[in-house]
């Protein structure tokens, strides 16, 4: 017999074993067991009264009733027509090399069919499905003995099944006289089938498996057994067992992220942090008396929120969250003051150089001779800001390094290269991460082990990205959350418009007109550009894989397989404008690979005015600060994520003027692409647009999946729908932690943790 922690090489064998552990780093039973079909095929019944939605993709067992080779009547050549029945269904079938399927597909044969739902005159039809003919049911009436044997044939998807039933290991057969038969998430390597057949092999020798969850949880919540859903989630009966099953193994998967995230929160807690409160008639308070305006009400009860963890004796780990132009550094540089006050230094992570030398510009001017320490004409309670950036010229980054670990600096604002091992500081007591999810979890850890004296430093993580509820619970669940929600006075809404490019070409002209007009009242604009477009690889580029995932047919080769849309790069676009419909105006060019000077004496340009327009790519896509600007297009924005466009236009109306942003698009209007950049056209709310990023994304991606490179290791939750789930799992999550921080008491739960959730991917949890 078997437990979940056995080792497959035991049970399956080492050849087989190996293949599971190179395809999904499947070690254990658990593992295994915890790899859960994504799908189940039927006999038909699945199907219901209602019909299937259009891409929807179906897998049936049904019997053929009809196959004939047809004349088509577009083109020249043939199509095998069939009609499977299935239940109390008849389907429409479609081949379309009916020479290579015409010998297996015949009436009266019974077989797995599983294609994509496509409508025609309101009724719909597989088209050339892949499909395995299997071999008839067990007969009831002579001792359940099997019809005589026969070779099983396959194509398509389903080729796999046909080869693995053959041999005395092959599948067993039986499996398709079930109601609904397991489907698995699957490699070439590794196909379903195999998963299939490894599994019900464990399941025969697996001893009956010990709940870790306390049965007082499983029963406000009414959750099954730990044993009864892992068997039945591979073996049901119904689909009520199937939803049964998940619900179980759902809250498994919360529980086990809210574990982790639990524990976080209590490493941090139990550390010790410099005790940083507000000093009266200090730096912070002269600050505050030369503003040269009102904070929001919003401003102020976030700043309160800090101000009272920095006052404590443990580590803040606060996310401050907030619309575009809310007015986050503010409160981040009151944050920073009182932590100089107690006699501390900060440190400002930036995810790019200009983002970085953005900052240390717009710090500066904000404190005037509150920034000039050391400087004649500097105020009495003056501090110093340093700037170091991976660029730097070497004595440049000798002096800020010097200044870091003297003591001089109390503000050092940097990139990465505030992480590398030769940055050390005289006194670290807090670090703002702007941007936090473009920083991985390691790199967070280097700062925060940075404190004095074995001390932990405060962190302040910001996002101008709204993380809607779930996220923040799931992936951020080790941090208290401030939001700021309301814009400061005077700041103008952005109106935003799709330009639909093929549809209407003049818009597109048009455009370039209304960037002339703004500019001939004095101010100026951006441009966007997806790439630089030099022949290397972009590393500023705008893909999004889940904009790219949504692209219509118009981005669809003739065989239905994606292409890379044409697209305008940087450099191509700026040629174009130059010299032609912008010709007469100063314009300015912006990308990632241009040399740091250069980089920011285009910004320092643009910044003065001595630039009407910034043809740019997404280096200005955070922390970017012109009032003056007040257009932005936006070429090729289907190439952008809903939020990525929404900090995009976050750039301009900072100022006393209206803001106008205008996405240009080759999508055609209806398709699911242009619904997506109406939506963003539609709200400026970023919250409210944050939630329909992650409906479009899904999880992966908003999960920091595509950072990471691994597959998502959430396998039933939903963040979009299981909120009420999240909520019970973080509760439950939390009460045990306070009690055994460690889960030496729970051992169940720590196993469960690491099976459920694959604690060794953890790292993605920290990006948003």
């Amino acid at each position: 017999m078997a437990t979940l922690a056995d080792r497959l090489d035991h049970l399956l064998g080492r050849k087989t074993a190996d293949k599971l552990s190179e395809a999904f780093g499947m070690t254990t039973v658990e593992d295994l067991l915890r790899h859960y079909p994504h799908r189940y095929a039927t006999q038909g019944a699945e199907l219901g009264d209602t019909q299937p939605a259009e891409g929807e993709h179906v897998t049936i067992i049904a019997r053929v009733e009809k196959a004939d080779e047809v004349r088509m009547k577009s083109r020249p050549g043939t199509r095998l027509a069939v009609v499977l029945v299935s239940d109390r269904h008849k389907i429409d079938v479609t081949f379309f090399n009916p020479h290579k399927v015409k010998y297996n597909i015949k009436p009266g044969v019974r077989g797995m069919f599983s294609g994509t739902v496509k409508y025609f005159r309101d009724k719909w039809s597989l088209a050339h499905p892949s499909y395995v003919i299997l071999p008839e049911p067990r007969d009831p009436e002579v001792g359940g003995a099997a019809a005589a044997p026969v070779r099983v044939r396959g194509a398509g998807a389903l080729a796999g099944l046909a080869r693995s039933a053959q041999g005395s290991d092959g599948i067993d057969m039986s499996i398709f006289d079930r109601a609904l038969i397991p489907m698995y998430p699957a490699t070439r390597d590794v196909e379903s089938w195999t998963v299939m057949r490894c599994v019900r092999q464990v399941l025969d020798q697996l001893d009956s498996v010990d709940d870790p969850l306390p049965d007082g949880v499983r029963i406000e919540h009414s959750l099954i057994g730990l044993d009864e859903a892992l068997r039945t989630i591979h073996m049901p009966d119904t689909k009520d067992d199937v939803t049964r099953a998940r619900e179980r193994l759902r809250f498994d998967e919360a529980a086990a992220v809210q574990l982790v995230m639990a524990r976080r929160r209590h490493d941090v807690e139990v550390r010790s942090a410099p005790n940083c409160p507000r000093r009266a008639d200090a730096l912070a308070d002269e600050f505050d008396r030369r503003l040269p305006f009102e904070l929001t009400e919003g401003q102020l009860s976030v700043a309160a929120e800090i101000s009272a963890d920095l006052s404590q004796q443990h580590p803040m780990n606060r996310l401050l969250q907030g619309e575009v132009g809310s007015g986050k550094t503010i409160v981040a540089l009151r944050a920073m003051l009182q932590v100089i006050d107690a006699g501390h230094q900060c440190a400002l992570l930036a995810p790019t150089e200009v983002l970085a030398a953005q900052h240390a510009r717009s710090l500066t001017a904000m404190l005037g001779d509150l920034a000039a320490a050391g400087e004649l004409g500097a105020h009495d309670l003056a501090t110093r800001i340093t700037l170091l950036t991976g660029s730097m010229k070497t004595a440049q980054k000798r002096q800020a390094l010097n200044e870091a670990m003297t003591g001089d600096a109390g503000i050092v604002i940097g990139t990465h290269a505030l992480i590398e091992d030769n940055v050390s500081f005289f006194d670290l007591g807090l670090v703002v991460i702007d941007e936090q999810h473009r920083f991985g979890v390691e790199q967070r850890d280097k700062l925060r082990s940075r404190g004095r004296d074995g001390s932990a430093p405060h962190v302040l993580v910001m996002t101008a990205t709204p993380i809607p509820r779930t996220i923040a619970m799931t992936v951020l669940g080790d941090l208290e959350v401030s939001t700021l929600r309301q814009l400061p006075k005077g700041r103008s809404p952005i109106v935003s418009r799709v330009v639909a490019a093929k549809a209407h070409p003049t818009w597109v002209d048009r455009a370039w007109e209304r960037i002339r007009e703004e500019v001939a009242e004095g101010r100026q604009a951006y441009v966007v550009c997806s790439r630089i477009g030099d022949g290397e690889a972009d590393d500023d580029a705008a893909f999004d894989p889940a904009a790219f995932e949504l692209l219509d047919e118009s981005a669809t080769g003739k065989k239905g397989k994606q292409k890379t849309p044409d697209t305008k790069s940087v450099l191509q676009q700026f040629d174009e404008l130059a010299s032609g419909p912008l010709a007469d105006l100063r314009v300015g060019l912006l990308h990632g690979r241009l040399p740091s000077d250069e980089k920011d004496a285009v910004m320092r340009d643009f910044g003065e005015g001595d630039i009407d327009v910034l043809v740019c790519t997404t280096v200005v896509e955070v922390g970017v600060d012109v009032p003056n600007a007040t257009v932005m297009v936006i070429v090729d924005a289907d190439r952008f994520g809903v939020s990525q466009l929404h900090q995009l236009r976050g750039r301009v109306g900072r100022g006393g003027h209206q803001g106008l942003c205008l996405l240009i698009t080759d999508t055609r209007p209806g398709g699911p692409t242009m619904t997506r950049l109406e939506a963003v056209a539609g709200t400026a709310d970023g919250f409210e647009l944050a939630q329909l990023d992650l409906q479009l994304r899904r999880e992966g991606d908003v999960l920091g999946v595509a950072q990471s490179g691994t597959v998502s290791t959430l396998r039933l939750l939903s963040l979009v729908d299981d909120v009420e789930v999240i909520a019970a799992a973080q509760r439950f999550a939390r009460e045990i932690t306070e009690k055994d921080p460690e889960l030496k008491q729970h051992p169940g739960l720590a196993s469960m943790m690491d099976a459920a959730l694959d604690t060794r991917k953890a790292e993605y949890l920290e990006k948003s």
